[in-house]
């Protein structure tokens, strides 16, 4: 499996509640991780037992940028192969700033060199040439974009992770198999609050398999034009940052592993909802037994 788009340093603090203005505040734990939407995937797919490899842009060379270094270091920490990722000279790699409150909210500071924003990937089709499935997000869309182009070529699914309307959405919409919105996007996306409305409006521009996660609430995908519902795991959230993550990583090996996407989702919704019950960003990614586990259960 490929995954491409953005890595982050993530430094997470966790509070009893965000500070009001000018007020400082205490955290009780505090840890630097990797993260970011695929960076974050990649992570998930590799604790489900799932080969993968990263691509995207980070700042360079090796060595001065420390931020950069220290988030492949990570990533190769975790199994994943990380060779085809680009350096570029100049910019330092992303970095984000997370405060979790005590219900298990965030708030996010981030930093994204626009240089990073405008690399290229060297080698799309050499990218995709040995993967069965690519997971895209489109926080770097210049660079996600050859990628899915060489992947649709080949005849790949493509899953994106649409968290977020850019330029290119609609380009990516169409060389996608798979997109899976967050409501925010969705919402940018299909013109409307409205969760079914907004699939709806965007089937017009596509033929994709079309879903929304919707936090703890229900998800909703298309079925022909019939809109169809996925009940949440009910769980105690501690800490949400990376779910939305863990739930695109399964989904996308899910279905490399032949399940159909009503069952795909079903999986991913459960390897999210154990993720969310656990402090630390993608720290809490589950494994497959885990997983398993709370699907025998349910």
């Amino acid at each position: 499996m490929l995954c491409v788009g953005v890595a982050v340093l993530d430094e997470i603090f966790r509070v009893e509640s965000f500070p009001a203005p000018h007020v400082k505040t205490r955290a009780r734990e505090f840890m630097a991780i990797t993260g970011g939407n695929a960076a974050n995937a990649a992570i998930a797919i590799a604790r489900l037992g799932g080969r993968v490899v990263f691509a995207g842009p980070f700042g360079g060379p090796a060595g001065a940028d420390m931020i950069g270094d220290r988030i492949l270091a990570g990533l190769a920490r975790e199994g994943i192969d990380v060779s085809n990722c680009r350096r570029i000279d100049g910019p330092m790699s992303s970095i984000s700033a997370i405060s979790i409150d005590a219900r298990g909210e965030r708030a996010i500071v981030n930093y994204r060199d626009d240089r990073l924003a405008a690399a290229r990937p060297d080698d799309p089709a050499a990218l995709v040439a040995d993967v069965d499935i690519v997971l895209a997000d489109n926080r770097f869309p210049e660079f996600v974009l050859e990628v899915c182009a060489a992947a649709r070529a080949k005849g790949l699914r493509i899953v994106l992770d649409a968290d977020q309307p850019t330029r290119h959405t609609h380009a990516l919409l169409t060389l996608c198999s798979h997109v899976v919105f967050s409501t925010e996007g969705l919402a940018a996306t299909g013109a409307s609050d409205d969760l079914a409305a907004g699939l709806r409006a965007v089937r017009r521009h596509t033929g994709s398999f079309l879903a929304v996660t919707n936090g703890g609430r229900d998800m909703l995908w298309l079925e022909d034009d019939a809109v169809r519902r996925l009940a949440s795991f009910r769980v105690e959230a501690v800490d949400t940052l990376g779910a939305g993550d863990v739930f695109h990583g399964a989904f996308a090996l899910a279905l490399a592993e032949g399940r159909e996407e009503a069952a795909a989702m079903r999986f991913a919704a459960a390897a999210a909802a154990l993720k969310c019950t656990r402090f630390g960003g993608i720290t809490g990614a589950p494994t497959r037994a885990e997983v398993e586990a709370l699907l025998a259960g349910a």
